[in-house]
């Protein structure tokens, strides 16, 4: 295989073939991100087409976002009877053909089961947990700052992506601009094909900043007790208190992100008389100042307590979304928002696996933070569902923003109650 020869390479080089896979996998996410991001430039296009309101298609991207959020657990469950190599194409093969076939849609069902159950499904086999999975297998030293690399790739593929699909949009119609996201895919899929292996023990490596090859461990034989899998460590890491404490933080996290700005932003900067292709503009914007706040939040979260992290960073994006509300919309206002919100997108991530795998271990952290990151989709599919109300029974989307902003400084105070003492692991709990 072509990895094979390339991790030989690198190891004369005396570079780990981790950073190969975590290379891969920041493709894989960035691209999966673009999918998930970009109907948040396709609503004002269909009320147009279709005549849909606000609310119907906030419906069906609620349901994708509380499907990819809730296949969390059992793909890290698949991941680790499957293997990472495998479950990524299955992924990868779902979304693009949910997007190709949405091309023909007229109904709203149809937008319902093919954005909302189709590509949730698709999206929801990788998910944030790939990144928690590669990190925590390939990695015992750097394993912040890779997941802060991940992660980063998770917010960079969700906005940088909107400017070029909404200009597609504007000059040739959403279609277009879905089959750019499609040809993205493809090029992901042939870099797994031949990059991606599923642990540093298939290449005779142990992980980076480690001496011993670490075999995989024995996984469940059959369907049934695979299923159950997830369930069994749900079961035990609800008995711990930071499980609580991170579910409801990473809730907070998915609404005032994806769900709302993600989802909401361009429609709403729309009201205010800025065109699609700018408000897109702004999203990139975030993008980018994310990318290098999530990559700093790694480097931060391998040295500082990461309470603390997480409060700085649920204050700051509090403070951000309620000063929006009382900005003028014109284009310093809306500069300064990017920035402070664009800082801490997903810093949080990077912390919250840390956490994550120091209370429950290296080999279940991946399914407990399936099911964190289960809270954070459901509070984007809660906002997702919360703005396109708002819009159309207020006809303002700033109730949701206020909302937002205000769990977002509960949030902060929340993360502080994690108790700074080893709790418990899921193995002697």
């Amino acid at each position: 295989m072509l990895s094979t020869a390339l991790a030989n390479r690198l190891s004369a080089r005396n570079i780990h073939y981790g950073w190969a896979v975590a290379g891969t996998t920041f493709l894989t996410m960035l691209v999966v991100a673009g999918a998930v991001g970009a109907p948040g430039v396709f609503i004002v296009p269909l009320q147009k087409e279709f005549g849909w309101s606000a609310a119907d298609i906030s419906g069906a991207l609620a349901i994708r976002f509380l499907l990819f959020g809730g296949m969390g657990p059992f793909a890290a469950a698949f991941m680790n009877r499957f293997g990472v190599r495998r479950m990524m194409l299955i992924s990868l093969s779902i979304v693009i053909g949910g997007m190709l076939l949405s091309l023909g849609m007229t109904q709203l069902w149809q937008l319902v089961l093919l954005w909302g159950v189709v590509i949730g499904l698709g999206t929801g086999l990788t998910a944030m947990v790939l990144g928690a999975t590669v990190a925590t297998r390939w990695f015992s030293q750097r394993r912040g700052l890779v997941m802060g690399l991940l992660s980063a790739s998770t917010a960079t593929g969700q906005l940088a992506f909107l400017p070029l699909l909404a200009g597609l949009t504007e000059s040739h119609g959403w279609r277009s601009a879905m089959l750019l996201v499609c040809g993205a895919i493809v090029l992901a899929a042939i870099v797994v094909l031949l990059l991606m292996r599923d642990r540093p023990a298939d290449l005779g490596l142990a992980p980076y900043g480690d001496s011993a090859i670490q075999p995989a461990p024995a996984q469940p034989a059959s369907l049934s007790a695979l299923l159950m899998t997830p369930l069994i460590v749900l079961r035990d890491a609800a008995r711990v208190p930071t499980f609580w404490i991170l579910f409801l933080s990473f809730y907070i996290c998915g609404a005032s992100t994806n769900g709302l700005v993600q989802t909401h932003f361009i429609s709403l900067c729309g009201d205010y008389g800025l065109a699609a292709v700018g408000a897109a503009s702004m999203l990139a914007m975030m993008g980018l100042f994310d990318f290098a706040g999530t990559l700093a939040s790694g480097w931060l979260s391998d040295r500082f307590d990461n309470r603390w992290l997480l409060f700085w960073y649920y204050g700051l994006r509090g403070l951000s979304l309620l000063y929006l509300p009382f900005s003028d919309f014109s284009l310093y206002s809306l500069t300064i928002f990017a920035a402070f919100y664009g800082l801490d997108w997903v810093a949080t991530v990077p912390p919250t696996v840390k956490l994550t795998a120091q209370r429950f271990g290296p080999e279940r952290a991946n399914i407990v933070f399936g099911w964190i990151f289960a809270g954070h989709q459901l509070g984007a599919a809660s906002a997702a569902l919360g703005g396109g109300l708002s819009r159309t029974v207020w006809q303002s989307y700033m109730p949701a923003f206020v909302g937002a902003g205000i769990l977002c400084l509960i949030g902060a105070g929340l993360v502080l109650l994690i108790n700074r003492g080893r709790e418990p692991t899921l193995a002697a709990a």
